[in-house]
């Protein structure tokens, strides 16, 4: 009994198969279109997109076009070719934009894109398109269902276009040393802070920036050693008026005496002298 159903799948298997194989090398679009659309809604997206690439040019302009054609970027969308999938909804909106399908349409273009937004080491073009397609989206749906989501993305966007900025920050510090300027790490930092008003690394960035600054007073000539500390000071005091209750507050502290110490003490050698 079993040996008898295993042959009778086995021969539905290359039934089924043959017969996918007549439909995609014949000529008639309309059995390609059905097969195509049973095949999408069944999930079987590559066999689907194979039947729809050989019928999409021939079905422009006629009525079955609409659905076609966003059956067609989904299918890219569910089989993870996001770069093609954006393009394919995005030509959609464009040719249907009083589609019932148009908003579906237009989010997932723009997730479409944010997928494809790469770790924050990494060159963050495909990011600033990602947020600008998302902004987009957000513009032209304000009470759309899918805006939650849209916002997190957004914001997930957002903090790896931060990060990534803050960390080039950070590595002007770090290279500092070797490199003899500590300058390009304080204006790096002064543009982070100016950029990313609600930054979660705006905190460190504020006492990266007055460490940066105390590094370069103590590094200076000795006739511009004071005027430097002085500036140092300055940024502690934006720090502090900011940060005042932080946990970096103590080690703040601790390089702010060290600031007073030291210009103390010059202040004596100067009035010996």
């Amino acid at each position: 009994m079993r040996a008898t159903l295993l042959i009778l799948l086995v021969g539905l298997f290359f039934s089924s198969c043959s017969q996918y194989q007549k439909v995609l090398r014949g000529e008639d679009t309309g059995l390609k279109y059905s097969m195509a659309d049973s095949l999408y809604n069944k999930g079987k997206y590559k066999k689907a997109l194979q039947l729809m690439e050989q019928i999409v040019p021939a079905y422009r302009g006629k009525p079955q076009a609409e659905k076609l054609m966003f059956m067609y970027a989904n299918t890219f969308y569910n089989l993870e070719d996001f770069y093609l999938a954006g393009y394919q909804f995005e030509r959609f909106e464009t040719s249907y934009p009083k589609s019932d399908s148009v908003e579906v349409a237009s989010y997932r273009s723009a997730k479409s894109y944010y997928q494809l937004s790469p770790r924050y080491s990494l060159d963050q073009k495909d990011t600033d398109k990602a947020l600008e397609k998302l902004q987009e989206f957000i513009d032209k749906y304000p009470n759309s269902e899918y805006r939650l989501g849209i916002n997190d993305l957004v914001s997930e966007l957002r903090y790896k276009k931060e990060k990534k900025e803050f960390e080039i920050a950070k590595q002007h510090l770090k290279t500092a040393e070797a490199l003899g300027s500590w300058r390009p790490a304080i204006a790096a930092f002064d543009n982070f802070i100016s950029d990313n008003p609600g930054s979660p690394f705006r905190k460190e960035a504020f006492y990266l920036r007055f460490v940066a600054a105390y590094e370069l007073a103590i590094n200076s000539v000795p006739q511009l050693v004071d005027q430097r500390l002085e500036e140092a000071k300055g940024y502690y005091n934006s720090f502090t008026k900011y940060y005042k209750d932080s946990d970096l507050k103590a080690d703040a502290d601790k390089i702010s005496e060290e600031i007073e110490k030291r210009l103390n003490s010059n202040k004596e050698t100067t009035s010996l002298n």
